[in-house]
């Protein structure tokens, strides 16, 4: 049994934020931290004051979190960017809701003071002697204490106060992970009982001395139970000071997720009625787990499509998943023209499909394109309202031209990039993963069933194009970040210029049915390639689904991504085994990295055939370096042991924050079955003979700082995972049990009365078939043993963990 933990974090935008810049506006970007950890950064916004970011993150982290911090700056070329303001929210304060947080938070001044971090290693005793009762306060250590100076470490000592007494350590020089071992002895006055404060400061010899956290204990607790361990700081009490909106907001959507997972023994009857209940018919179940989860996802519906996805893959059932669900509802659907149009439990389970299984096909197709719109940074505009003829004039040198060069212009460019895209996805299917056309051969099929009508030829066409052009293809390009299709977002003269592209796309996708109609009437320039493209999309389609074969069913899981294939690649600076002499930024050398599930492997280029390589299996550790290790930003640390039991440590340096993230992400899920993994490690460098991080000479100390294996981001590369995939099901389901009972197992009861018998029954049975009836009733009370056995385990598992009773073996 396991614990899970993670944050969904959605950082949509901001507003009124302070200009920071002589222009009068800012470059605002934000900083997600989970315990003074950086997990995420979002692009830069240029020149706005009121800027969109978008930007979602999954957070996977170990149970015992305490807060969450957002971050906004204002992004300089020269010099240090400029803090903005920030938010923090506690653990209880976004658990207090199961829905989360979904509001606009205001953002307040950031006090030097309260930003703390990391812990203190104490053990308290108290004493009686001949002169009364003496308080021994031993010192030990602390580690992950905050920087507070230029160098990127403190001068930290401790302070004792108890009573009306204080003593003081001794003060250690430029390290954020002090050993101290020293024992302060107080007396105590006569008068009331007093607490225990432990403040740390960091000493300086100009100006005063930064505080760096402090710990407090009350009478009760040091005479009944003294401190001994390991204490996080805090800073010191005060009340939270609103801006009251001169700093401006952020819109922030946080859930916490945590849940208990079972082992696999105890979700084995309800995955195999998920797994039967996509091989019935679906229009007569209303009483499977499925049925009922399209009634009761509601919020987290596209969180519950991605789990419902993965362990329907997991079990070779994905396509006949999807076939259920598209069947159900194409059955409820009247009007062909808002078929798939809602956000359907059925419609996130093919968006989230298409990107688990076809992300790499994205890429192939659409990412020559648009890295071209970011480089070439053309002017595009067709729009009358939005075009700047000055801006052209400026580019162009050639006088101011009318609209109508400025519009013949664009319309030049947008073509010269729709173009390519249109070819390259025409061009596509053999490139198209098998899956996928698998899925939207189904579809075609059952929507030709449903309606097939003259008048409803195109709609096989739109079903597909819904999903494959208004879901996946537009979307990408119109936010290509959130598609991992570039690191940063656009600026706003591209950023522009993506929509036109998009929304060219759309009209595309919706095989031009809105054409000439609307507000955008200034798009009529570009309806004739739209117009030729459409033909082209038809044969694609076609030839799309024209696919032998069938998915096999209830085949063996498998991951999503097998363990041979590359999951990240790229360039990093890897730093020589032992640099002799070497000034410390020519001892890292520039190396094309590749990681799978099976080895870490780099080269001096990607076409090079000379590669190193290392196991996956021989990672202990993955974690990041203190900038002051080397002076340098953004290294992380490789610890692997080999088959003689050495650890070996390979320093890396990503080009920043966001790729140190990913890459840390990436090598931590691929070694997360690893046993043996270290408990610590030293986040700093061996140099001049001692150790940077904590000072000691001793190149095998243990290192002075926790890892922090449990701290990944998801994404849809992340390994299947049925245990936990099931039981969000499990808590999913729970959320329509009564209205299931309610249904059919209390109108069975009303039934079998004398007014059933005449005629008088239960609307919900009314006109039903008694055979069906029957079975839906069997379904429904099948499912509520499963549940209730699932709640029995839960329940037996959590007295365990209280030392009461041992769980129950599983029943047949």
């Amino acid at each position: 049994m396991a614990k899970s933990s993670s944050l969904n974090v959605r950082v949509v935008e901001g507003r009124a934020l302070p200009a920071k810049d002589v222009s009068g506006s800012s470059d605002p970007y934000c900083i997600v931290k989970v315990d003074d950890e950086v997990v995420a950064r979002t692009a830069t916004v240029w020149r706005s004051l009121n800027p969109f970011w978008g930007e979602e993150y999954t957070v996977h982290l170990p149970l015992d979190f305490h807060h969450l911090a957002f971050y906004v700056l204002d992004e300089d070329t020269v010099g240090h960017d400029d803090v903005i303001g920030k938010i923090s929210l506690s653990r209880e304060a976004i658990a207090a809701d199961p829905r989360g947080i979904d509001s606009w938070i205001n953002l307040s001044r950031v006090d030097p003071d309260a930003e703390v971090q990391g812990e203190i290693c104490l053990a308290v005793r108290m004493l009686e002697d001949a002169r009364g009762c003496c308080l021994h306060c031993h010192v030990l250590k602390a580690r992950d204490l905050a920087p507070r100076d230029i160098s990127g470490t403190s001068d930290p000592f401790a302070r004792v106060f108890w009573g009306s007494q204080s003593l003081e350590t001794s003060t250690i020089k430029k390290t954020r992970f002090p050993h101290w071992d020293e024992v302060l002895e107080l007396r105590e006055v006569p008068g009331a009982p007093s607490s225990l404060r432990v403040e740390l400061w960091d000493w300086d010899m100009v100006g005063k001395n930064d505080f760096l956290g402090m710990v407090e204990f009350p009478p009760k607790v040091l005479q009944q139970n003294p401190p001994n361990g390991w204490f996080r700081l805090l800073p010191f009490p005060r009340a939270e000071e609103d801006s009251g909106g001169n700093l401006g907001a952020l819109r922030l959507k946080v859930r916490l997720v945590e849940d208990r997972v079972l082992p696999s023994k105890y979700y084995q009857p309800l995955v195999q009625l998920l797994m039967e209940s996509v091989l019935g018919l679906p229009e007569e179940d209303d009483a499977s787990p499925l049925a009922v989860l399209e009634l009761t996802s509601g919020d987290c519906r596209q969180d519950l499509a991605t789990k419902l996805v993965k362990l329907f893959l997991g079990q070779g059932l994905a396509g006949p998943f999807l076939d259920y669900l598209t069947r159900r509802e194409v059955a409820r659907t009247t009007d062909p023209n808002t078929l798939f149009r809602s956000n359907s439990l059925a419609s996130k389970s093919m968006e989230q499909f298409m990107k688990l299984v076809g992300m790499p096909y994205l890429h192939e197709v659409l990412k020559p394109v648009v890295n071209r719109v970011f480089e070439e940074k053309k002017y595009m505009e067709l729009d009358p309202c939005k075009m700047d003829l000055g801006r052209t004039r400026r580019i162009s040198f050639k006088g101011t031209p009318s609209e109508e060069h400025v519009r013949e212009a664009s319309l030049g460019l947008l073509t010269g990039y729709l173009g390519p895209i249109v070819d390259a996805i025409v061009g596509s299917v053999g490139r198209c993963p098998p899956a996928v056309r698998l899925a939207f051969k189904r579809l075609r099929q059952r929507v030709e069933e449903r309606f097939p009508q003259a008048e409803h030829k195109d709609v096989k066409y739109l079903a597909i194009s819904g999903f494959l052009f208004l879901r996946f293809f537009a979307p990408a390009i119109l936010t290509p970040k959130l598609f991992d299709l570039r690191d940063q977002h656009a600026d706003p003269q591209t950023s522009r210029s993506l929509l036109l592209l998009a929304k060219a796309v759309q009209s595309i996708g919706n095989l031009g049915q809105q054409l000439g109609q609307g507000k955008e009437l200034w798009m009529a320039p570009l309806h004739p390639f739209l117009l030729q493209s459409i033909s082209r999309v038809k044969d694609f389609l076609d030839h799309l689904v024209d696919v032998a074969g069938e998915e096999e069913a209830g085949g063996p899981a498998r991951a999503l991504v097998p363990s041979s294939v590359t999951v990240r690649e790229g360039y990093l600076l890897k730093r020589k085994e032992e640099p002799a002499s070497l000034a410390t930024r020519f001892a890292f050398k520039k190396r094309y990295f590749w990681l799978s599930g099976e080895m870490l492997s780099y080269a001096k280029s990607p076409e090079c055939q000379i590669r190193s390589s290392t196991p996956v299996s021989y990672i202990r550790a993955v974690e990041r370096v203190d900038e002051g290790a080397f002076q340098l930003p953004h290294v992380m640390q490789v610890v692997t042991q080999d088959d003689a039991g050495t650890l070996h440590t390979t320093y890396l340096q990503c080009k920043n924050v966001n790729e140190l993230n990913q890459w840390l992400s990436a090598l931590r899920k691929a070694s997360a079955p690893n046993p043996d993994k270290l408990a610590s490690c030293h986040p700093g460098a061996f140099r001049s003979a001692r150790w940077t991080c904590c000072l000691q000479a001793d190149r095998s100390a243990t290192g002075c700082s926790r890892t922090h294996f449990a701290v990944t981001l998801g994404d849809w590369s992340d390994p299947l995972d049925p245990d936990a995939e099931t039981q969000m099901v499990y808590r999913q389901l729970l959320l329509g049990r009564d209205q299931l009972r309610m249904k059919f197992l209390e109108d069975s009861s009303m039934d079998s009365s004398p007014e059933a018998d005449s005629g008088e029954g239960s609307s919900t049975t009314e006109g039903a078939c008694p055979d069906a009836l029957a079975r839906q009733r069997e379904a429904a009370a099948r499912l509520l043993e499963v549940l209730a056995d699932l709640d029995q385990a839960h329940e037996e598992f959590q007295q365990q963990e209280q030392g009461k009773v041992a769980p129950n073996p599983l029943r047949p």
